[in-house]
């Protein structure tokens, strides 16, 4: 190892890379191919959130990325939306590879270790539980990627939130993000366009647009278009979307094409509108739809509709979590103030981004310089 230095990475599950594999299970999107600025502004957290993520970004970048699979002999490719995938559509062979190479380089993994808390020594004192035993490692520095509190199958949930606060560390609610989130549909709704999709839309949070696809479920909305507002959202007292079903299409536009139409609106507009079944669901029972006079007035709805929601999905259910460690408790290292030597990365800091690739690559370039931070700390130590 570098400098001499001995690593081991403890996992409290029977093998390593659960959640990688998870993430692997839609062809796993290592990151995106969009310019540098688009980028940066994806994410969310810091106190000036694009001065921090230009800086991890500079550490290990989307190209930086594609770089380190090919060194492992795996072959990326970008998808025409710009996202990064491996060629072979798989995130086992990936993670096979990469654990091959860290115990080449000397890296130990010891499994079946849940991390149960730190004590301050002459070397840090990690607690874990095995087997339901606890268990004292020392180590110089230490580099912690508990996750978030998704997916607790794969070990991830949360459980270190409360002995971190025990700590004194200031740490933010860990919430559910990219996300479905629920709405009280009408039976009737339900009846026409459960599990239809809802194609080339727009929605509107706020002042926030997103633009793509979803999907009518049972308990409300799902798709990468509502996962993308999902910080707005968020923010809402009384949290609703509008959408607009025909957004390449003006008012004007769509009044035209209903032509002469002075009668049963809305059954004239399926055609000539070319709205699906779900879309003619959900407008055939917002409020007042039997008491639209006109074309131009329909043409408001369609390009305007407001869905009401109740509130996000649970978080075990979400594909990441924001909240997390707070911002003010790290240094540039993304080493924990209080706990010289303690180091932190992925989400179990306080920041949020969309699916597209940039989960993944926000938590390597934490990740890279969260190990970076603890090889010079043990370095510096060791002089």
């Amino acid at each position: 190892m570098a400098g001499g230095a001995k690593v081991t990475v403890y996992d409290g599950k029977a093998s390593v890379g659960r959640k990688f594999l998870v993430a692997g299970r839609g062809g796993l999107n290592l990151t995106h191919t969009e310019a540098r600025e688009r980028f940066v502004s994806r994410y969310s957290g810091g106190k000036d959130a694009g001065a921090l993520w230009n800086s991890l970004l500079d550490d290990f970048n989307s190209e930086a990325l594609r770089v380190w699979a090919k060194e492992l002999g795996v072959e990326t490719f970008v998808a025409t939306t710009g996202r990064v995938y491996p060629k072979e559509m798989k995130a086992a062979p990936l993670l096979r590879r990469w654990v091959q190479r860290l115990r080449a380089s000397g890296v130990e993994f010891t499994m079946g270790h849940r991390w149960a808390g730190l004590k301050t020594g002459a070397r840090w004192q990690v607690e874990f539980l095995v087997a339901g035993e606890k268990k004292v490692c020392e180590a110089d520095a230490v580099v912690m990627a508990l996750g978030g509190g998704t997916w607790p199958e794969t070990g991830s949930d949360g459980g270190w939130v409360s002995v971190f606060e025990k700590m004194g560390i200031a740490v933010a609610p860990l919430v559910a993000s990219n996300c479905g989130w629920e709405v009280g549909w009408a039976d009737a709704v339900l009846a026409e366009a459960e599990g239809k999709p809802l194609k080339n839309i727009t929605i509107r949070a706020g002042e926030t647009v997103a633009s793509g696809e979803l999907m009518v479920t049972r308990y409300g909305l799902e798709g990468g278009a509502i996962y993308q507002l999902g910080p707005t959202l968020r923010e809402m007292k009384d949290p609703e979307i509008v959408i607009d079903f025909k957004p390449t299409h003006t008012v004007e536009q769509l009044v035209k094409k209903l032509g002469s139409c002075q009668q049963n609106y809305l059954g004239e507009a399926r055609a000539r509108w070319r709205l699906g079944e779900a879309a003619m669901a959900i407008l055939g029972n917002q409020d007042g739809a039997s008491l639209v006079k006109s074309a131009e007035q329909l043409a408001r709805v369609v390009k305007g509709c407001v869905v009401k929601l109740k509130g996000p999905r649970p978080l075990a259910e979400a594909i990441s979590s924001a909240g997390g460690v707070s911002w003010s408790e790290l240094d540039d290292s993304l080493m924990l103030k209080r706990c010289p030597g303690v180091f932190l990365a992925g989400e179990m800091i306080d920041w949020d981004a969309p699916t597209g690739g940039y989960l993944i690559q926000g938590c390597f370039a934490t990740g890279t310089r969260a190990g970076e931070g603890a090889r010079k700390y043990v370095g510096a130590a060791g002089e």
